[in-house]
């Protein structure tokens, strides 16, 4: 495959086992490139004029005849890891050091790829002027990780994630992008669920937890994320809603078709539940601990006072 402007940064030293060599080491490379699909890259800071080995093109989906773009190749990152490269490769650039990021991208053909960058800063004078690096495809082993995350992170009765998955959503840096993307925490108690056991057994519990489970994510489609965090607790991230008494209004209308008997058995299992609720605060900076704690005091309050969504039938 034919190479873009690669540089003589790219090609090993021969060392004393090339064995008479000196493109030997080179050679390999190569051999080992054609087996992990892989690459070189540099981009020159002052210009954003990009080098990269055809390993990198075959990643991207893009013909060796033209020399890649910068900003075109920057477009076909998705949002979120556009925003993640654009942090780390600025942080990296001002302290001349460098960083490692899993990425993905949508490539021309609408092929979805992730890639695993590692990079560093060349300068000079104390003054940073080469970002150069390697790129990685690392789809397949991005698709059996997260195959084996959701298995880890799934609640096996009820399909939604766990508590697992939900602390992890709990122990994200304040300043990472996803959560702007985050406008509310709901959290959900059912009541009387000791007496659906006492009275009916744990298969009727459970019966009733699945029911809910399913309820949650057919009234909240744009979830971000939908979590059994407890026995019978369960908690739902909602995307920004807009002013929140409208919002507030329109979720606990929404939460009305949470409700209704369950079947099971020939029986009709009663289903009612507290909620707290909590907003993210447009004016201060985003803390997932900060919003949990509002919303689990909210439906503690809520629970005290018996203020529950009740089935208006």
């Amino acid at each position: 495959m034919k190479n873009i402007h690669l540089q003589e940064t790219f090609r090993p030293a021969p060392s004393t086992n090339d064995i008479g060599k000196p493109d030997a080491a080179l050679n390999l490379y190569d051999q080992a490139a054609s087996i992990v699909p892989m690459g070189a890259f540099s981009c020159d800071l002052a210009s954003e004029r990009l080098s990269w080995t055809g390993g990198v093109l075959d990643i991207f989906g893009l013909s060796s005849e033209h020399t890649p773009e910068r900003q075109a190749t920057v477009e076909m990152y998705t949002e979120a890891s556009r925003e993640a490269l654009s942090r780390k490769r600025s942080h990296a650039i001002a302290s001349r050091s460098g960083f490692s990021l899993d990425a993905s991208i949508i490539r021309p053909d609408g092929a979805e790829r992730w890639i695993r960058i590692n990079a560093a800063v060349r300068s000079v004078n104390g003054r940073a002027t080469t970002l150069y690096g390697m790129k990685q495809d690392i789809t397949e082993d991005r698709a059996r990780w997260e195959t084996l995350r959701a298995q880890a992170e799934c609640d096996p009765l009820t399909g939604v994630a766990n508590r697992l998955r939900f602390q992890r959503f709990l122990e994200r840096p304040n300043d990472e992008p996803v959560l702007e993307r985050i406008g509310a925490l709901i959290l959900f108690d059912l009541d009387g669920f000791k007496q659906i056991n006492d009275r009916w057994g744990h298969a009727a519990g459970d019966a009733c937890l699945v029911a809910f489970g399913d309820r949650l994510k057919t009234a909240f489609p744009q979830a971000r994320l939908v979590s059994r965090i407890g026995g019978d607790e369960f908690a739902v991230l909602l995307p920004p809603l807009g002013a929140q008494g409208k919002a507030e209004r329109a979720v606990r209308w929404i939460t009305r078709s949470l409700l209704g008997p369950v079947k099971w058995n020939g029986e009709r299992l009663p289903i009612s539940a507290s909620l707290g609720m909590a907003f993210a605060s447009e004016h201060t900076e985003f803390n997932p601990q900060a919003l949990f704690v509002t919303a689990d005091r909210a439906l503690y309050e809520a629970k005290k006072g018996r203020s529950t969504i009740s089935d208006c039938a």
